[in-house]
């Protein structure tokens, strides 16, 4: 697949290259895995000098060895001897940089903690030793969010302060779906945009993987995805695993039920039969893997509460995918692709909600976005965008079908919340499949 997008992005990176050019520069990347960090890394760097060391999980004499040569590949920088730990590798480097400006991108930078966790306060003595002296575009990147989080933010860490940038890099836009979507099927239908964002939810692997197999509509979509050899399978456990530890089981069991439509955390209590509030709340801040939704109007302190799975990818897996690891393991998959459609036109519906918040906020001018249900946990409202500079408001329902609104039954819902839209010049939206 080629390179799509990623403009303000690569701003970015060009502007710390540039800037990298007077004074060293050290720039942070994360991003979860299958995110494209890496080929938007190199693609930053075309034409120019730059050494890429991915930092795999091998003993630290042996990543040595092959970062001695590749440096030597890409530089032609001569090391002598052999050298069996990271600081006097990235020591020779930065002398180097001394001589010469060059880009330094370090791959899955937190996997040094696996190898010598000493290597951080090493990276950082030498960092502060050296950068004044040296002229270098230094790029550590990473995919396990709470470790890289940990590394970078934490002021016990050697290495907090230290950035010149940090960026989150987020999946594709939808615009950016659909563009994908049209070059490798121009008569795609608005049901096949909505199951590659179900599947996918804009993270470029995924899409390459089902563009470049062909799965351009939405049934060779969920055929290829469960499929016996199909790589969706297990990748959210080869996903989450890592990130877990040895907490994983009570981690799943708990993304499995808010997955279901299980969102809220005494609903989950009363399953797991345990209080699981500490693990919600490291889903959230510590591994950025859930998100915290409140009705919009609600005062900070409210507890109304509904938690949700900010992933679409790990939303479905966890969804039909986990709960049914039995079939895959008798190799009934014809049975979950049939288990698939008889719950899709109900899950892909609650995903086309997410769907048109996301385009309302890359297509309006938004401050504000949300859905409202009142303290019974009815009247619901599927999205209120609003603007505070413009005191505009949009507020819509969302259907599959467009015969299914009403905005006479939408109207009543408003007028139950006129005081807090008293501000606003409120705009009713009916929106479908139809208006992708």
């Amino acid at each position: 697949m080629k390179f799509y997008n990623r403009i303000q992005e690569l701003e970015v990176l060009a502007r710390m290259l540039e800037q990298s050019q007077k004074s060293s520069c050290f720039t942070v990347m994360v991003g979860r895995r299958r995110i494209g960090k890496t080929s938007l890394l190199l693609e930053s760097v075309k034409g120019q000098k730059y050494l890429y060391l991915f930092v795999s999980r091998k003993s630290e004499p042996l990543l040595c060895e092959q970062f001695q040569k590749d440096a030597t590949r890409a530089l032609g920088i001569q090391i002598f001897g052999s050298i069996t730990q990271f600081k006097d590798l990235f020591e020779q480097l930065l002398i180097f940089a001394t001589k010469e400006h060059y880009t330094l991108i370090i791959d899955e930078f937190q996997e040094f903690d696996n190898i010598n966790s000493s290597i951080f306060s090493d990276v950082q003595n030498l960092w502060d030793q050296y950068k004044d002296k040296t002229k270098i575009n230094f790029i550590a990147s990473g995919s396990i969010y709470s470790m890289m989080m940990k590394i970078f933010e934490n002021r016990k860490e050697p290495l907090f302060g230290r950035l010149t940038s940090k960026m989150i890099l987020k999946p594709f836009a939808v615009s950016v779906i659909k563009e994908i979507l049209k070059d490798y099927n121009p008569k795609y239908t608005a049901e096949d945009l909505l199951c590659l964002y179900m599947l996918t939810g804009g993270v470029p692997k995924y899409l390459d993987l089902l563009m470049e197999a062909g799965a351009v509509t939405k049934d060779k979509m969920l055929d290829m995805v469960t499929s016996p050899d199909s790589p969706f399978l297990g990748e959210g456990k080869d996903l989450l695993v890592s990130e877990f530890g040895k907490e994983y089981g009570t981690y799943f069991s708990i993304m499995q039920l808010i997955a279901s439509g299980k969102t809220t955390q005494s609903e989950i209590d009363s399953i797991i039969e345990k209080n699981t509030g500490a693990y919600l709340v490291n889903l959230e801040k510590e591994y950025s893997l859930i998100i915290r939704n409140k009705p919009m109007f609600s005062k900070p302190e409210s507890r109304k509460n509904r938690w949700s799975l900010n992933d679409n990818y790990l939303r479905f897996w966890f969804r039909f995918i986990f709960p049914n690891q039995s079939l895959i393991e008798m190799g009934k998959n014809e049975l979950l692709r049939e288990y698939i459609d008889k719950n899709y036109e109900q899950y892909s519906g609650l995903i086309l909600e997410k769907y048109f918040q996301a385009k309302t906020v890359e297509e309006e001018r938004v401050t504000m976005i949300g859905s409202y249900w009142d303290n019974k946990g009815l009247n619901e409202i599927d999205l209120i965008a609003l603007n505070d500079l413009d005191k505009t408001a949009i507020i819509a329902e969302v259907k599959r079908n467009p015969k299914k609104i009403d905005l006479n039954h939408l109207q009543a819902k408003v007028d139950s919340i006129k005081k807090e839209l008293s501000k606003y010049n409120v705009q009713l939206k009916g929106l479908s499949l139809e208006d992708m």
